[in-house]
């Protein structure tokens, strides 16, 4: 099979990868875009699609799944191609200075500019450590919140101390829905007004909540009928609390493997990819970072600044592949050339 040629192929289509595609195609480049998963906007869109996001500018709220849709409206018009399903498993620089990439579906691209925007590698879900458990995984067993509506008045027990943990805690116990939290220790990581709205909710009796380790499943049936009706959990103080639950959510973060990365001859720093500040540039000329896979003196792991690396990121990537052409930066507002590149000519 014969590669395919692309101006840039970016890995990783979470928000900055999707994001990327925008900046790109304002300065008339086009990308492809490649990623393990089969549907785009990573991290947002997998672990957390009905979770609010604040800090997006101009949004005050916008659910992740939404940041995602948004996001691929926006790339729509510079006619990104996906490619989706498959994990990125070969990268090198060829002797023309171009790169090779090969994804394990056996798909080859030969790519004048690569950007990494994968997040924080490949990763998994911490599991629950229950015996049994996996067989629930996806039915009654839940690493995340996928349509929320469909557990409302359901009988929930969540383990975790995190932000995701009790601010779906406090999102379900506050509709009415029966809620048991459940967590290791008596401190959290959780915001400090997340853990006082819990406690609130629980001093209600709206919430309850346990300090402890989940033990076993109550399982009625065997094979595939099989159904958890419940889940013991061993208190602090050595009880032990038979807890019936419809469902059972684990929200205790990931597990990253940057995966292949790691064999790219990359530089890396505490398993992140070491960038410039100009460019966004790895240690290779010509492979870009941005978003949680890079790092750098004052990096903050948020959207709001991958963004703002996807933007630099463009520019550089535009001199790296034609760099005697002069660089003019125009106005979404009032240049031509940008309305005719965003299809909005005439308006």
């Amino acid at each position: 099979m014969n590669a395919i040629s692309a101006e840039v192929v970016i890995i990783g289509a979470g928000p900055c990868g999707l994001f990327q595609v925008f900046e790109l195609g304002l300065l008339g480049i086009q990308a492809h875009v490649l990623d393990s998963l089969k549907a785009p906007g990573g991290q947002c869109a997998e672990l957390y699609p009905d979770k609010p996001i604040y800090d997006i500018p101009a949004l005050p709220v916008c659910g992740a799944q939404e940041l995602v849709d948004r996001l691929m409206q926006q790339a729509h018009p510079f006619n990104p191609q996906f490619h989706f399903g498959a994990e990125v498993s070969e990268l090198h620089r060829l002797e023309s200075g171009r790169f090779h990439v090969k994804n394990n579906a056996g798909t080859t691209f030969d790519a004048g500019a690569i950007v990494i925007a994968a997040g924080v590698g490949s990763f998994q879900p911490r599991r629950l450590g229950v015996e049994g458990a996996e067989a629930f995984e996806g039915r009654q067993v839940h690493y995340r919140v996928r349509g929320a509506a469909d557990y409302l008045g359901k009988r929930l027990v969540i383990f975790g101390g995190g932000d995701s943990a009790l601010d779906w805690a406090i999102d379900f116990a506050a509709k009415g829905t029966p809620v048991t939290l459940v967590h290791r220790r008596a401190d959290f990581r959780a915001a400090p007004a997340s853990v006082a709205r819990m406690r609130e909710l629980e001093a209600a009796g709206k919430l309850r909540y346990i300090e402890g380790l989940a033990q076993s499943l109550a399982v009625e049936g065997a094979g595939e009928t099989a159904v958890m009706r419940g889940i013991e959990v061993r208190g602090a103080d050595g009880t032990l609390h038979p807890l019936e639950a419809d469902h059972v959510f684990a929200f205790f973060g990931l597990h990253p493997k940057l995966g292949p990365i790691a064999e790219w001859g990359l530089e890396l720093e505490k398993k992140a990819l070491r960038v410039d500040t100009e460019k966004f540039q790895t240690s290779v000329p010509g492979i870009f970072a941005v978003g949680d896979i890079n790092t750098y003196p004052g990096k903050k792991k948020l959207i709001l600044s991958g963004f703002h690396e996807a933007a630099l990121a463009a520019f550089a990537i535009q001199h790296h592949l034609y760099p005697q052409k002069k660089q003019f930066l125009q106005y979404t507002t009032t240049s031509p050339v940008m309305h005719k590149r965003l299809g909005v000519t005439g308006t």
